[in-house]
């Protein structure tokens, strides 16, 4: 298989396929663009469907810029929401853009990507220049958008600001004069509002290839950190490990086929044959992808020791700093399980908090906590010094 089909097959529309042949023919070294919303900097299988499609732009010599999106983030991305999005402050979207460079070189080649911020240009518009980008499209064109569409005719508030955003979005393709833009199914009509931006602004329209959405975890929505139904590319490979063995059965195809090269027909034949152990091999793969396949021993031992319902042995210690008694609520949030007290009730009233093995029901328990084991949920340990 070449690669423009490795990247084709996966692809779900392609904007046009005539036009990236043309392109591709022309023996020019082209721009690839990719914008990234600066919210959640912490890349996940998910991120990687498109990363994986740009690494093999690459390996044809071009070269990608990856577009942090820390003026758009101001506005707030309302791509598939039913309501207005909170914005950043700049300095926030600066911070977060900062982790991605890091993440994604683990899949893209450092010496052929290039970092951009959009607010290098968008910050230097001036009104004039907002008028005229503007005057480029229509009400009724924005409002085609599906969540603008539904807002608007279900009376919810709708911003002029969010107006703005595929526009600022696509002119970001605009200032790059990108030859080639790529996202999900979810971002299409943002990436088709550059294509035509770029044809009034007197360029070469770039050509637009979406790719499916990952499913999560719990089988249903598109994998989020939000919804908590990720794997992150930096997380542990114990974490990694027993995600991997999460995956809904009827999905684990879609995960093999868009986030691994391991060919198709042997995945099928494998999920078929026997599920658990494809789960495994599933696990093994992305180990090897962003740790090392020396990393995998250590993961397999450490999950089928919490499947056996056992206690790792190399868990993390809590040093606290006084001996007294503790509200077992206070206490998950003293050790990073819970990030406020109401979530901490929750996890206690949900069964998913033991003590040295024995779950505690009562979000008014204290205990004594020194040289205790404290658990959430299977995999989260610590033990307190």
């Amino acid at each position: 298989m070449d690669k423009l089909e490795l990247i084709t097959r996966k692809a779900v529309d392609i904007f046009s396929e005539e036009e990236l042949k043309q392109k591709l023919e022309s023996g020019r070294k082209l721009t690839i663009k990719l914008g990234a919303d600066p919210s959640r900097p912490d890349l996940h299988l998910g991120h990687t469907v498109v990363l994986r499609a740009l690494k093999t732009f690459q390996e044809m010599g071009h070269e990608v810029v990856f577009v942090i999106g820390d003026f758009t983030g101001m506005i707030g991305d309302p791509s598939g929401k039913s309501k207005t999005r909170p914005a950043l402050t700049f300095e926030q979207t600066r911070k977060a853009g900062e982790t991605y460079f890091k993440q994604v070189t683990k899949i893209l080649d450092k010496d052929k990507t290039r970092i951009a911020y959009n607010s290098e240009w968008l910050s230097k518009m001036n009104l004039k220049d907002v008028i005229e980008l503007t005057s480029k499209y229509t009400v009724a064109r924005i409002l085609e958008r599906d969540d603008f569409k539904n807002r608007y005719e279900n009376n919810l508030p709708l911003s002029m600001h969010e107006l703005l955003y595929p526009l600022m979005q696509g002119y970001d393709s605009v200032a790059l004069n990108a030859d080639i833009e790529i996202g999900g199914t979810d971002q299409t009509f943002n990436l088709l509002v550059g294509r035509e931006l770029q044809k009034d602004y007197g360029q070469e329209r770039q050509v637009v290839l979406t790719f499916p959405l990952l499913v999560g975890l719990d089988g249903k929505e598109k994998m989020s950190k939000s919804l908590d139904n990720y794997i992150g590319i930096d997380e542990a490979p114990e974490a990694m490990y027993e995600k991997a063995m999460k995956i809904p059965d009827d999905v684990l195809m879609d995960y093999f086929r868009l986030t691994t090269d391991i060919d198709t027909k042997e995945a099928e034949e494998l999920i078929k044959e026997d599920v658990v152990k494809a789960h495994k091999k599933y696990a093994e793969e992305i180990i090897t992808m962003y740790h090392g396949a020396d990393k995998i021993a250590m993961a397999e031992e450490r999950y089928n020791q919490i499947a056996k319902g056992g206690i790792p042995e190399d868990i993390k210690t809590f040093k606290l700093d006084d001996n007294g008694e503790k509200n077992i609520c206070d206490l998950l949030v003293k050790v990073g399980f819970a990030s406020s007290k109401s979530e901490a009730k929750r996890m206690v009233v949900g069964k998913g908090v033991k003590v040295d093995g024995n779950t505690v029901e009562d979000i008014n328990c204290t205990i004594q906590p020194k040289e205790k084991i404290l658990q959430f949920g299977k995999n989260k340990f610590v033990k307190i010094i």
